[in-house]
């Protein structure tokens, strides 16, 4: 398969629908910027949408593989070839994945062991290891499904992070003694952690078709859980609700998120 051509295609055919960019990335509930990439040979489009952007085309499949229209007496040589082309693709993407994963979780263990060695020539038995060693664990949870699975395990990931962050903050709150760091910290990390799913959630409904709406709508949550975080460690510690800092923040992400907006407008604007 060669992307580039696979990307011209696609322009020809989307010029001949008579369909604009951001036409085409409507239809399929995608932005334009993603056709873009197809178009320049950059990225080729996912699988779950080949069906539907083919069906808009009015070509099939095996001739968005080929970069070309197909006489039927190719159309079945082409069709082996377009699927063993694919074959290859993933079983390369995948074997890059599993090794670095392999490498990460190989560099975090080597972590884990410098510590505990370290440690226990220092002070006969692991005592302050166990610190930086569940920290790194807590990690390799996190991230490992997303460098292992890509884009689909990016929603493992913040699920990961919402199961592992209390079992981290009581067992760090044990290990440095200090019960504050779970009791105000498991507060401070269940709302981080709301905050982040209503956040995926944003972008999973509006960020497929309006990455700039969903960016702003962002911004604008975050001045309300900066405010919220406030006046959570306010009862919790006594430190006043706000202060100049968080006013100048609250500003910034004021800004940027009508940046965000006027550009999104902007930009429907000129597809008018």
């Amino acid at each position: 398969m060669n992307q580039i051509e696979i990307g011209k295609f696609i322009a020809k055919c989307r010029k001949e629908k008579k369909l604009t960019q951001a036409q085409l990335a409507e239809q399929l509930n995608i932005t334009d910027r993603a056709v873009s990439k197809w178009e320049t040979g950059k990225n080729m489009p996912d699988s779950a949408i080949m069906l539907e952007l083919c069906k808009i085309l009015g070509i099939t499949v095996n001739e968005l593989l080929s970069g070309e229209e197909i006489e039927m007496e190719n159309y079945e040589k082409k069709a082996d070839e377009n699927l063993i082309a694919l074959k290859r693709k993933d079983e390369h993407n995948k074997k890059k994945n599993i090794i670095i994963s392999v490498l990460f979780s190989a560099t975090l263990f080597i972590g884990i062991m410098v510590c505990l060695i370290c440690d226990i020539a220092i002070s006969g038995n692991p005592t302050w290891a166990w610190i930086p060693v569940s920290s790194i664990v807590f990690g390799w949870m996190i991230f490992f499904p997303s460098l292992l699975l890509g884009k689909k395990g990016m929603i493992m990931s913040v699920i990961s992070l919402s199961i592992f962050t209390i079992p981290y903050l009581f067992l760090l709150s044990h290990f440095v003694k200090v019960k504050e760091v779970f009791s105000i910290g498991a507060v401070v990390a269940v709302a981080s952690i709301v905050f982040l799913w209503i956040i995926v959630a944003v972008f999973i409904r509006i960020g497929k078709t309006r990455k700039s709406i969903a960016l702003g709508i962002t911004f604008l949550l975050a001045i309300l859980f900066l405010f919220v975080m406030n006046i959570i460690l306010s009862k919790m510690i006594g430190e006043p609700i706000f202060d100049i800092w968080d006013m100048v923040s609250s500003c910034i992400l004021l800004i940027l998120a009508v940046v965000s907006f006027l550009y999104d407008y902007r930009k429907e604007r000129s597809h008018m």
